[in-house]
């Protein structure tokens, strides 16, 4: 997803709108369901850089925050553009070593060359221009600087988010609700990520599919993704579904695919490390 949204995409705000309850839902029962495990993998590939000051992008409410406050002699600004979620992300971070700041990724308010590293949660997934927003992320990176981000795979490979989506999309076929396969898990192509990144700029791109565990029930997921999360706009605006009843749906099938009680279920997503090089060639205005 890359340029313009496509046909079927939401209004300008839809599909990054984390407004209202979302912060809160989002933070107590998506976080630990699947953002969590993703989080400790990417911190862990910050912790092996030299890094000392991070920027870190759409941080939502922190999961990804707290893990890099914890790696010792870093200094992070994390950022996110929704401010509800970056005051939930304050109120739930304990950490002198974190600043924090409302800013959107495509255009960061920060002079060029001011970070070792950015680190970004499932963040690129959202940008309307994915080359534009790489290219601002390596402004602000020192040369040789390393851009550390994670992508959701595919829909198929994340079987509740898959399994909600079917459900909801049953239910009102006339007006599919389409987020997750639109937003979340519509980029997850490695090669077209890789021939992204080089055209902004970057260097030495790798990439891995890793897989993970989703611990959830089907009335907790269901009230997660249906209701903390932007698919919630999409329902409210739906014009034969409510939020409680297409909650409902979506708890329903997961209770048809995995039962009463406690379940795991397959997750996977990509994760990218791309480096800015150590001279980046000038054009004829002296810039890039």
């Amino acid at each position: 997803m890359s340029g313009d949204p496509g046909p079927g995409a939401p209004a300008e705000g839809g599909d990054t709108s984390f407004t209202g309850s979302i912060p809160q839902i989002y933070d107590t029962l998506l976080v630990p369901m699947i953002f969590a495990e993703p989080a400790r993998l990417l911190a862990q590939a910050v912790a092996a850089t030299d890094a000392v000051d991070i920027l870190e992008t759409a941080a939502g409410t922190g999961v990804l925050t707290r893990a890099l406050a914890q790696l010792d002699g870093r200094d992070i600004v994390a950022t996110d553009l929704n401010e509800p979620m970056l005051t939930t992300a304050a109120n739930r971070t304990a950490s002198d070593r974190v600043r924090w700041q409302v800013a959107d990724a495509r255009h960061l308010p920060f002079a060029e060359c001011s970070f070792d590293l950015v680190a970004c949660q499932f963040g690129a997934m959202f940008l309307p221009d994915k080359v534009g927003g790489y290219a601002e992320t390596l402004r602000v990176l020192r040369p040789g600087g390393v851009f550390i981000f994670n992508v959701w795979d595919r829909l198929e490979t994340n079987v509740v988010t898959l399994v909600v989506t079917e459900a909801l999309c049953a239910a009102a076929r006339d007006e599919p609700l389409e987020f997750f396969r639109r937003t979340p898990h519509g980029y997850f192509d490695i090669d077209r990520i890789r021939g992204e990144l080089a055209a902004a700029g970057f260097e030495q791109i790798t990439g891995e599919y890793i897989d993970g565990s989703s611990r959830t029930t089907a009335e907790t997921a269901a009230v997660a993704l249906c209701q903390g999360t932007p698919l919630r706009g999409e329902i409210e605006r739906h014009s034969s579904l409510d939020l409680e009843s297409a909650t409902a749906i979506a708890a329903e099938a997961l209770r048809e695919r995995y039962g009463v009680g406690e379940f795991d279920a397959p997750m996977r997503w990509l994760q990218v490390s791309a480096r800015r090089p150590d001279r980046v060639p000038e054009t004829r205005s002296g810039r890039r």
